[in-house]
């Protein structure tokens, strides 16, 4: 959403991200280029507050959600050339739709999920599941475009007739020269994880992996970055983990980029499934983003970005067998094989990932839809 918001604002476009916040909050600044209030953050008070009963949440999330970001769009002095909706439910949808034809904006749809039942609450019969279900298969296809993260979701609603540009996750490409230095030789190699495995990362393949290799840490080490050693235990039913895997938990956004650069490969495996293949992984984009190559499966687009031995190395399968083949694989990479890879990353997510790369495409997009509205 703010790789979107910044590629807008590159074109010339005054961006607003109207955050739910359960509170109203002041609009302020987001933007750190130029010019300088080109991105701009309100607050609009939609989220439950914290303090809320569960009844009281689930009937601001089911029943009045949307209603203060209609409320505010209301009381805007000049109303927007287009409204972007970002993971907005049934009930978003519900008001917002009406209020955007009503003023003759075009709305457009930014789908980044495809939500599988395993990931809500509740289930397939789950109210989350089934609201986000409506959302992404009846009002979606009724916005005037759709702005998409996968070919999966880009061939969908192009199929359903609808106005579609296929975006991935983008940032800030900023190149440092010390993510092109050489690894020392006889070091260990070090594979980094960084975020939440959720339901999609199998993170404890890459672990079983990563043992099977060598628990002793003289050739390889894993560290893992965003869940804690506690939370990994009781998710894996396991007492214990090898000597040569470190899990650092939380930081900040900083130190991950900083051991990210660090690592010689982040690795990424997952199962192929619908739910996997139409969201694309920031983790790739961000570890691309850093210079440090991927070890990966191939899910989404992947392949269109990861070729094997360039930006990384690719897995066949999601299995431990074949992680473990394509470690051993890196384990063989000299130091001036790793660092060209590091090269090679990062010219594939300036090439593809910076913000700047897709302002065009989004410039065109936004006036098609101002053309199909009018």
């Amino acid at each position: 959403m703010v790789g979107i918001a910044r590629s807008l604002a590159q074109t010339g476009y005054s961006v607003v991200v109207a955050g739910g916040s359960d509170v109203p909050v002041a609009e302020q600044n987001l933007n750190e280029g130029e010019p300088k209030d080109s991105i701009r953050y309100v607050g609009v008070g939609e989220s439950p507050a914290a303090g809320m009963s569960s009844l009281k949440k689930l009937w601001r999330v089911f029943v009045e959600w949307g209603g203060k970001t209609v409320q505010w769009l209301d009381r805007q002095p000049s109303k927007p050339s287009h409204v972007v909706v970002y993971g907005g439910s049934a009930q978003y949808m519900l008001r917002l739709l009406p209020w955007c034809k009503r003023h003759g904006i075009p709305l457009i749809a930014d789908v980044v999920e495809w939500y599988d039942p395993r990931q809500m609450k509740g289930g397939r019969f789950g109210p989350f599941y089934l609201n986000a279900q409506v959302a992404l298969r009846y009002f979606y296809p009724r916005c005037d475009g759709v702005i998409a993260i996968s070919s999966l979701l880009e061939n969908h609603y192009r199929e359903l007739g609808c106005k579609v540009v296929r975006i991935p996750p983008s940032l800030d490409v900023q190149t440092d020269q010390n993510i092109f230095r050489l690894k020392n030789p006889g070091a260990p190699l070090v594979l980094l994880y960084a975020g939440t495995p959720g339901k999609k990362d199998l993170l404890l393949h890459v672990i079983e992996a990563v043992e099977a290799l060598d628990v002793t840490g003289t050739r390889l080490r894993l560290k893992i970055l965003g869940p804690t050693l506690e939370h990994l235990k009781a998710s894996y039913n396991r007492s214990e983990f090898s000597s040569n895997i470190e899990v650092l938990g939380y930081l900040n956004q900083t130190e991950i980029a900083q051991h990210i650069r660090a690592a010689d490969l982040t690795v990424l495996l997952r199962e192929s499934a619908r739910f996997t293949n139409a969201g694309f992984p920031t983790k790739l984009v961000e570890s691309l983003a850093n210079g440090t190559p991927v070890i990966a499966n191939l899910t989404s687009d992947i392949g269109m970005y990861i070729r094997d031995g360039v930006e990384g190395l690719v897995c066949t399968d999601c299995s431990v067998r074949a992680l473990t083949l394509a470690i051993e694989r890196a384990l063989e990479l000299s130091g001036l094989q790793l660092q060209a890879m590091r090269y090679s990353a990062i010219e594939q997510a300036k090439r593809s990932f910076d913000f700047r790369a897709h302002s065009e495409d989004l410039d065109s997009f936004f006036k098609s839809t101002e053309r199909a509205s009018s």
